[in-house]
């Protein structure tokens, strides 16, 4: 006899998803993701990604956009192996949030693998050196520092993860 089996997560871009119910506990991220996300990829300003369950509904949700990022900016020991141009492009990793309920079941990992992956592989089409995240808070800092983001020097809620570390993940 079989148990119950886990639900299944997929990982889209925002369509007609429901986004009124969506609450991560974060006021910001919550008006942001109900209000002005379906904007955004409108106006082409961001690329929002969210995460459903097996019954469509939107568990978590990330945005891509393009950035650049600035050399001093960069960690040292990536900034010295890159050409000395002012700015550098890279991916922004803008929004990232889990409903309230799906919190603590390890999808952040898993959303901000698809980010990851995402990246990467738009990366051989339209050039990025790395991924830069703006962490909302503390807590969202230290979830990015822990899987091996480095601190921008410039502004201590940005971390960046350069592409080639990226890539060797994927591969």
């Amino acid at each position: 006899m079989r148990g119950p089996s886990a639900p299944a997560f997929v990982v889209e871009p925002l369509g007609d998803h429901e986004r009124s119910g969506f609450s991560c506990g974060n006021p910001e991220l919550d008006r942001y993701f109900q209000l002005q996300a379906r904007q955004d990829a409108s106006r082409k300003v961001a690329a929002p990604f969210v995460m459903v369950d097996d019954e469509r509904r939107v568990v978590g949700c990330y945005t891509l956009s393009s950035y650049g990022v600035k050399l001093s900016e960069l960690p040292a020991e990536i900034a010295r192996k890159l050409p000395k141009y002012p700015l550098l492009p890279a991916s922004l990793l803008g929004r990232f949030a889990i409903s309230r309920e799906h919190q603590g079941q390890r999808l952040g990992r898993l959303l901000l693998m698809d980010a990851l992956f995402r990246s990467w592989k738009n990366s051989a089409e339209i050039a990025s050196v790395g991924v830069v995240a703006e962490a909302i808070d503390e807590s969202a800092r230290k979830f990015y520092l822990h899987y091996e983001f480095l601190p921008v020097a410039e502004d201590p809620r940005k971390v960046f993860l350069a592409m080639k570390t990226i890539e060797r993940s994927f591969r």
